[in-house]
């Protein structure tokens, strides 16, 4: 039997952690192994080869000075973050390992991991935009980020400009000049591809505008919306935004059956984030955080293969005769400012598009109502195929004027293709326009 001592100890050693192996010699890992060990030692838990989840509220110290000390640095009192465990609004083993691994993905300094996407946009605006501030958007946004920057900030004397998704460095320029003419600017917010048309931002030019209007003193971050194409077809850190936000119930997920987000980028950013998350709450509970683990060992396996199946029924839908036209990223016009972006940004043209029908409302409803293998709910990568209608769902609340000018019409389908044969696929859309 070990003698206080020993145990002691023992228990020190215990709480220190391997540090995970990143290369070998000169060769650098890929992020699609290190999603399988990355972050996690074993030896920490019984030598259990995945991540237990730790149902825990609390976490105890080893001695009153290392709770001190822990305090410290989760209150900001002491730079570095916290050293250790605490409680469960602050941190927890499945949650920083699970915010390790989001890093690795865009080669990022660190991460946050949140209860819903909407908390971490959420949780973002509430750090950096106070009463008067301006903010300025891409358009369209996700119909609640929307709602949330324009109806609930609104309400603080917080106000708002955009330029289209597509927009030139000129456009930008522009709209950031006007704000600047309102007050402080104090965040730029991009969606890119933006949710439900597709279009692309120019983050470099938004990133080269920013700059150029901004001295180092008063240079808002840029936050860019990157569930679409991330982590996998899209790295925006690289293109010059600060920080990149996802909700991780769609790819990361995967699967369906969780609800979370999550937020990387630049360390002193994303820990004055973590200040105002560690006070609301909004972090992700462990078995979230567990479920996400598992579903990020196989995330490039299946963005890869709903990447393929949607080249595969777009090609079908392009020249369909009830077919109005299909906003697919790859299949942009070779020349224009849109493809010129993709050429730049994007590594793959994602599995989520946008279908416009010939007709409005009642085509669209007949499609979805036909559908025998898509199913007609809202969300995107998923394992399954889902298709939904914006202008009367996910963006229902979105004034007609606006939808209008952003093409969120009547005859829009937003469809998100999974890993099912692309064959039956491509047959039950079949199937579903003959009922247009």
């Amino acid at each position: 039997m070990p003698t206080e001592n020993e145990a002691s100890a023992e228990t020190s050693q215990h709480r220190t952690p391997r540090p995970s192996p990143t290369s070998i010699g000169n060769h650098k890992l890929k992020p699609q192994t290190l999603m399988l060990g990355y972050g996690f030692d074993p030896e920490l838990s019984e030598g259990s080869l995945k991540p237990p989840i730790f149902l825990t509220s609390t976490f105890v110290f080893e001695t009153a000075a290392a709770g001190k000390r822990f305090f410290e640095g989760v209150t900001g009192k002491r730079p570095g973050g916290a050293e250790g465990l605490i409680y469960s609004r602050f941190n927890g083993p499945n949650q920083e390992i699970l915010e390790d691994r989001l890093a690795v993905w865009e080669d990022a300094d660190d991460a946050l991991a949140f209860s819903s996407g909407m908390s971490a946009i959420a949780t973002l605006l509430l750090t950096f935009v106070r009463p008067g501030d301006v903010v300025v958007h891409s358009g369209p946004l996700y119909a609640a980020t929307e709602t949330l920057i324009a109806k609930i900030l609104g309400q603080f004397g917080v106000s708002w400009l955009d330029f289209p998704s597509g927009a030139s460095r000129e456009q930008i320029d522009a709209v950031i000049a006007e704000a600047k003419a309102k007050g402080r600017v104090s965040l730029i917010y991009l969606e890119s591809p933006a949710n439900p048309t597709n279009q692309l931002v120019d983050v470099e030019g938004v990133a080269a505008a920013r700059d150029a209007a901004f001295g180092a003193d008063d240079k808002p971050p840029i936050a860019i919306d990157n569930t679409f194409l991330g982590p996998l077809w899209a790295k925006p850190l690289a293109q010059g935004a600060d920080l990149s936000i996802y909700s991780l119930t769609k790819y990361v997920g995967g699967h369906s059956d969780l609800v979370a987000g999550g937020l990387v980028g630049e360390k002193g950013l994303i820990n004055q984030v973590r200040m105002f998350r560690n006070t609301i709450g909004t972090i992700c509970d462990p078995n979230t955080a567990w479920m996400l683990l598992r579903s990020l060992e196989t995330l490039e396996l299946r963005m890869d293969r709903a990447g393929e199946n949607a080249r595969k029924v777009c090609e079908f839908l392009r020249d369909h005769p009830k077919v109005e036209k299909v906003g697919y990223l790859g299949f942009l016009e070779e020349g224009s400012t849109q493809a010129d972006i993709y050429r730049r940004h994007c590594l793959g043209a994602g599995s989520t598009f946008s279908l416009y029908l010939k007709g409005g409302e009642k085509e669209a409803f007949a499609f979805l109502d036909n559908l025998k293998i898509a199913n007609l709910a809202v969300s995107l990568g998923g394992t399954e195929t889902l298709a939904s209608a914006p202008a009367a769902m996910t963006h229902l609340s979105v004034p007609d004027e606006r939808k209008k000018a952003l093409d969120i019409t009547d005859n829009l389908v937003r469809i998100s293709i999974g890993v099912e044969d692309p064959d039956d696929l491509i047959a039950d859309f079949a199937n579903a326009l003959n009922a247009v």
